[in-house]
Order: structure tokens, then C-alpha cells, then sequence
């Protein structure tokens, strides 16, 4: 004699709850491959433009009398 048995629905939703614990777990994989993939992009990024230091004029001296200010 069964006390307790599982219905056509109910294996159906727990089927459902499965796949959908599933996809979220593989998109958290995917998820986080990308972002360790962008981390290493932008480090890579900023350590070049730390190498590639390029000289910059000297700014003019400040003279209030000149054309063109304020």
C-alpha cells in the first residue's frame, strides 16, 4: 500500500525546477567566464597605456591681458 506517490505534474515541475537550476548554473559559468575574460583585457589595456607615456606641451603662462580669456 503507497502512502505517497508522485503525479504526472508533479514530476513535471520538479523536472522544470531541474532545468531551470541547470540553466542558471551553466549562464553563472558563462557569466563569469566573460567577466574574468574583460578583466584581463582592461589589465592588459592599462598596462599599456602605462608603457606608452608620451611628453605634453608645457601650458602657456597665464596673462590676463590676453585676447580671447574670460
Amino acid at each position: 500500500m503507497r502512502i505517497v506517490g508522485i503525479s504526472g505534474h508533479g514530476l513535471a515541475g520538479m523536472a522544470a525546477a531541474v532545468g531551470l537550476l541547470w540553466s542558471c548554473l551553466l549562464s553563472e559559468h558563462l557569466i563569469i567566464r566573460l567577466a574574468n575574460r574583460e578583466q584581463s583585457q582592461a589589465l592588459r589595456e592599462i598596462q599599456r597605456l602605462r608603457g606608452t607615456s608620451q611628453p605634453v606641451r608645457a601650458p602657456a603662462p597665464y596673462s590676463p591681458g590676453r585676447p580671447g580669456r574670460g
